[in-house]
């Protein structure tokens, strides 16, 4: 482990629901309603200059014809995006030339795309689809993000149209998957069919897309905004830390319905969600959507990029200005008060063998952090059919469910997903660990990431078999923007470059320890602390965790979680 300078930052002592401030600025902060359209900064300027969603006809008539070289550097950086494309990382670029490069300095004549999933909903054909998508046009690479995407590698712009006719021919879309526009809808991966489902948000979550996602309406955004919609009692769509979450609930005289929660968000400056108090009936679902997006549209503050998100528009209102907006400028209808979500009543990863309201099973099956291929993607569609299966769902987790399997099925299933790499049976540790693109790709990375927590998994798999106790989880990200959301795991890795006790620079983490998000075990979500002088290389990071959690498994009181010992220990003990 490393020390810290002089000056760092205080230690983090316990928990909490966020640090983002309210913005006190007397200056104005480009708020559509109070401030007017006028641009305040380049982004505002070129997507004002020229919407986004305009850009996809270019990209088709004259980018796939002239290469990578034919590109607008106002496209290339900015338009691409609304449509799921981002420049990748040049290969060969060490993660301590990061911040001192300039973005065309670190790009490749490769692209990134995202593939939308929302509500995470496939049919085996769409599966089938992106599979070999993977393997003729990005060197058979995918990754099953915790977004409800499935993210490609090394594609050309050359071709992007064949890409698209071949997404879009089974119902799939790029459309507004990146940039400052609605992203894609989380929604529960057992919607429908879990027995114990309060309401199934399938139809909303439909609706919602067919209606508003590629809508000018909705095109030019603050920033990004993120939904996540459930209606399972286990909290499977992370909803305390996106912009919009609803979340099943059953209101004592209304019947099932929806609680929400506004402004969540990480990053740098993270902020939980908060409860509006509010119910929402079936039927108001699409009308709520669409206030609390031009609420962020007409109000977000477009000044400064850094305090553009919702949670900073939340932070400055607070939820009771918030609400009386929505109901009185945008609804024009009061909502109904409602219950919060009761406790989880168990894990929301849905990995294992299930058994569905109507008899048939899932099966949720656990790749290395998300970290798959095309031809993966491909057999795990051969192998849902064979066992008569035509629906796979992914979580936020980075999983994958294979749904409606007959009983007598269910171990050939097992024993193929297994064959090609996806674990049903996952230990702890494969089960709790997520981990961001890192700097084998993304232009903003310190660290690598997906290949460390893998190793870090195996080597926890033989050294610390934990049994049937509640998994860790460990969230692996490459740089302070959260991508794995560093902030909510129980052990969090935050990428940088740390001093070795020699003096070398090396690849390395800040540790988080004690965060979570309401769910299974956990009542309530909080951000974890960090430790003066906290930090470990990268080759130090298994060794590390298995020095704290057996400390923990050690000395814990009673049926105190992991988060709970982290955040009441003193910092001696966390080294």
């Amino acid at each position: 482990m490393t020390t810290t300078a002089p000056g760092a930052a205080e230690a983090t002592p316990r928990a909490s629901r966020g640090v983002a401030k309210p913005s006190r600025s007397t200056r104005p902060q480009g708020q559509w309603k109070i401030d007017g359209t006028e641009p305040l900064n380049p982004n505002e300027v070129i997507k004002q200059k020229d919407d986004g969603l305009n850009v996809r006809e270019r990209i088709e008539t004259i980018y796939a014809a002239g290469g990578f070289e034919s590109i607008s550097k106002e496209d290339l950086h900015g338009r691409f995006r609304w449509w799921g494309l981002y420049t990748q990382r040049r290969p060969g670029i060490d993660g301590g030339r990061t911040a001192s490069l300039e973005p065309h300095e670190l790009d490749d004549d490769h692209f990134m795309m995202r593939v939308r999933v929302d509500g995470g909903a496939l049919t085996t054909e769409q599966l089938r689809v992106i599979g070999q998508i993977s393997v003729d046009f990005a060197r058979d690479t995918a990754d099953i993000t915790d977004r409800h995407n499935i993210q490609l590698h090394w594609v050309d712009v050359r071709d992007v149209p064949e890409i698209w006719r071949r997404l879009e021919s089974v119902g799939l879309t790029t459309t507004e998957a990146c940039g400052d526009v609605p992203r894609v809808i989380l929604g529960s991966p057992v919607a429908g069919i879990a027995k114990d489902e309060i309401i199934d948000p399938t139809p909303v979550i439909g609706e919602i897309v067919e209606r508003y996602i590629g809508d000018p309406s909705f095109s030019n955004l603050p920033r990004k905004y993120k939904t996540a919609i459930t209606g399972h009692p286990s909290l499977d769509v992370v909803h305390e830390i996106n912009d919009l979450g609803l979340v099943g609930v059953v209101h004592p005289e209304l019947g099932p319905g929806y609680d929400i929660w506004i402004g969540g968000g990480l990053s740098a400056q993270p902020r939980l969600a908060e409860r509006l108090g509010a119910f929402v009936r079936e039927d108001q679902v699409a009308d709520v959507w669409v206030g609390v997006t031009s609420i962020f549209r007409d109000y977000g503050f477009r000044r400064l990029r850094n305090k553009a998100r919702l949670k900073f528009l939340l932070a400055d209102w607070g939820t009771e200005k918030f609400r009386n907006i929505l109901e009185t400028e945008y609804l024009g209808y009061a909502l109904a008060d409602g219950p919060a979500p009761a406790p989880a009543p168990r894990s929301g990863d849905h990995v294992g063998v299930h058994e569905q309201k109507d008899g048939l099973f899932y099966v949720g099956a656990a790749p290395y952090v998300g970290r798959v291929s095309g031809t993966t993607l491909l057999e795990t569609a051969r192998l849902a059919e064979a066992a008569g299966s035509r629906r796979i769902r992914l979580t936020p987790y980075q999983k994958l469910l294979v749904l409606d399997v007959p009983g007598e099925q269910v171990p050939a299933l097992v024993e193929g997903l297994r064959a090609t790499g996806l674990e049903t049976e996952a230990s702890g540790w494969r089960r709790g660990t997520i981990a961001c693109t890192g700097i084998e790709y993304c232009k903003l990375a310190i660290v690598e990431t997906k290949g460390l927590a893998r190793q870090t998994v195996e080597t926890l798999e033989t050294r610390l078999d934990r049994g049937d106790h509640t998994p860790i989880t460990l969230n692996v990200n490459g740089c302070p923007n959260a991508c794995a959301r560093t902030q909510t795991g129980d052990i969090g890795l935050k990428g940088q470059i740390v001093t070795t006790a020699d003096g070398e620079q090396v690849a390395g983490f800040q540790v988080h320890l004690g965060g979570g998000l309401s769910g299974h075990g956990r009542e309530e979500g909080g951000l974890g602390r960090t430790v003066r002088g906290l930090k470990v290389t990268a080759d130090e990071v298994a060794e590390y965790v298995e020095r704290v959690v057996r400390r923990y498994d050690d000395e814990h009181e009673g049926d105190e979680t992991f988060a709970d010992w982290a955040l009441r220990v003193d910092d001696e003990v966390l080294q």
